[in-house]
């Protein structure tokens, strides 16, 4: 009965993903009618003003909108399992932060080193410095971890290096000329259609091998769920599986976080919505769950973010602020 559930939802789900992309593709400033871009997408279009909006502005944000949903959410319910703490996620332990100070020294430095913005050099610049930002977080935080128990105060501390690096990021953008100021405070709004076709080659592959890594870690974190010190007695290599699990995110995360900019509440939420949904804990059910889930949420506040000319950032911090503070109600144990 419950597999059945599970699949029905599976099904509902990619429906809603289906039509979320036809409706994201057709909507916009320029109305496309439905037979217009099925003759754009077979090649079939003589309407080049169509072709343009369709192929090279809207078809790659929604490429980019699924990519990116997938992998917050995705980063997130890894973080939530290996702190075991149903407020992690990339925003809220400030990995997030961490990409974005990467991502600052970068952009504010890259006149200085005579980098054109925009160029294929510049773009990886962005995602190795955002992975390195975002890993060194993630370390700081586990290594803490280790040694505090409290999950309130790991939050805490997450949120204080948030602060701090939010601080020294005022800092950069203070000493910035204003050519790259004005690149970096654009980008902090946070947007899915600043990446192009071309950029999709760097970003996707980074997505892809994130997403392979978490799938690879599927049953290390089932035994995670019940503490490491279960995990170990049935034999799992704990210290590698730690490993992986950071690597993934560090990819997941650092990746949407230098490309899309900061957008936060989605690692966070979306694992919740997808436990609600389908009444499981297993990985196995839940990680591809609150991938599709991430993929249909951040699609839609794409559509909501057009009709109401808001930053992506802005819809899903409304969406997600709710939800935490449902999780803070629903387990009065962590506050």
């Amino acid at each position: 009965m419950q597999r059945r559930l599970h699949i029905t939802l599976f099904v509902v789900l990619t429906l809603a993903l289906l039509l979320i992309s036809v409706a994201d593709l057709m909507l916009g400033t320029t109305l496309i009618p439905l037979d217009d871009i099925w003759r754009v997408l077979a090649g079939e279009s003589t309407n080049l003003n169509y072709q343009k909006i369709i192929l090279d502005l809207r078809l790659p944000k929604i490429v980019v909108a699924l990519l990116a949903g997938a992998a917050l959410a995705v980063s997130g319910l890894e973080m939530q399992t290996l702190f075991r703490n149903p407020l992690a996620g990339p925003y809220v332990l400030g990995i997030n932060s961490g990409a974005s100070l990467g991502v600052a020294l970068f952009t504010l430095s890259a006149p200085v080193m005579g980098l054109v913005s925009g160029s294929l050099f510049m773009r990886i610049g962005l995602t190795g410095m955002a992975w390195i930002g975002s890993a060194l977080i993630l370390l700081m935080v586990m290594a803490l971890s280790r040694k505090i128990k409290s999950v309130s105060t790991i939050l805490i501390i997450g949120m204080m290096l948030g602060s701090a690096i939010s601080a020294v990021v005022g800092v950069l953008q203070y000493m910035g000329s204003d050519e790259s100021l004005k690149a970096f405070v654009v980008w902090t709004m946070g947007s899915l259609s600043t990446v192009t076709r071309g950029d999709i080659w760097v970003f996707a592959p980074a997505i892809i091998l994130g997403l392979v890594l978490s799938v690879s870690v599927i049953k290390p974190l089932n035994m995670l769920l019940l503490g490491e010190s279960y995990a170990r007695t049935m034999g799992l290599h704990v210290t590698r599986s730690r490993l992986i699990i950071f690597l993934s995110t560090t990819l997941l995360a650092g990746s949407v976080t230098a490309f899309c900019g900061p957008i936060g509440f989605v690692g966070l939420a979306i694992p919740h919505i997808a436990r609600m949904l389908f009444c499981n804990a297993d990985h196995r059910v839940l990680l591809p769950a609150t991938a599709l889930c991430g993929a249909v949420v951040l699609l839609g506040c794409d559509i909501i973010s057009k009709w109401l000319t808001l930053p992506i950032n802005t819809i899903t911090a409304l969406l997600g602020i709710p939800i935490v503070i449902w999780v803070v109600i629903r387990n009065k144990s962590i506050v």
